[in-house]
């Protein structure tokens, strides 16, 4: 039974509300993670109840945390690395994955959002082999990937002399599967704008291109512009369709959206 005494605390805390001096209470110094049962005190919660209140993360999903909760146990947000470099292809000669990762300097507290994710996917190719062989040229459709991709690759030749440019080779989008439009995984996102009836442009560059044969994989520079040309999206290969070839140019002058790079 209660007695006199918790009965004045009670009155007391009524009158003087959250700002109340001499009541012992509030979350300062009990800011508990996740959802703990022990982590609680008699005081005023935020939904102006006087009680048990608690102070562990799961206050705020049960709405029951002491009034002081946000200012003793605030908020302290996942703090991640940079990005690093991307790896390597996992696998030469072939279509094959790179990955890139980053790591978590802090873990989020106190009903923070969770950490975002830490690991990184997307198509490429490699064109030596581990020993050093350059890869045999495969016939087949035109392998392509984000315009981005190319950023990464390495300009001069084993030599430090530059490499040839390249070129760029117009296409009219005629067909592609549905698989290209419903990507939303990171490094999958430049799918979503190829689109049917628009013309996109996809850059020809070294390793893609050999420096004695001056053309990509499946890129139909002898094709006629009636001649239906297949192609592939590097990361997903249920992503393909067909197009057909307008022009070859010195460089690329579709919207950045638009734009892609032979892999």
């Amino acid at each position: 039974m209660a007695s006199a005494v918790d009965y004045v605390l009670v009155l007391v805390a009524a009158v003087l509300g959250p700002y109340h001096v001499g009541v012992e209470g509030g979350c300062a110094g009990k800011c508990c993670r996740g959802s703990d049962i022990t982590c609680a005190t008699a005081d005023w919660r935020m939904d102006r109840v006087f009680g048990t209140c608690y102070c562990d993360e799961g206050c705020l999903r049960t709405k029951d945390c002491c009034y002081d909760y946000p200012n003793e146990c605030p908020a302290q947000s996942c703090v991640v690395t940079d990005w690093s470099h991307w790896s390597g292809c996992a696998q030469p000669c072939q279509r094959s994955r790179r990955v890139r990762q980053r790591h978590i300097e802090q873990e989020p507290r106190n009903s923070a959002d969770p950490c975002p994710s830490l690991e990184e996917q997307a198509g490429c190719m490699d064109y030596q082999s581990n020993h050093g062989e350059i890869c045999t040229q495969n016939t087949g459709p035109a392998f392509i990937t984000t315009r981005e991709f190319g950023k990464g690759r390495t300009k001069p030749n084993i030599y430090g002399a530059p490499l040839y440019p390249g070129f760029c080779m117009e296409y009219k989008m005629e067909s592609l599967t549905t698989h290209c439009t419903v990507e939303n995984r990171p490094h999958t996102l430049w799918m979503q704008y190829l689109r049917e009836g628009y013309t996109v442009c996809v850059e020809c560059q070294p390793p893609a291109m050999r420096n004695h044969s001056g053309s990509c994989q499946g890129d139909g520079q002898e094709s006629n512009s009636e001649e239906l040309l297949h192609w592939q999206a590097v990361g997903n290969s249920g992503c393909r369709g067909t197009w057909k070839k307008v022009q070859r140019t010195a460089y690329c002058y579709c919207p950045h959206v638009h734009s892609f790079l032979f892999i």
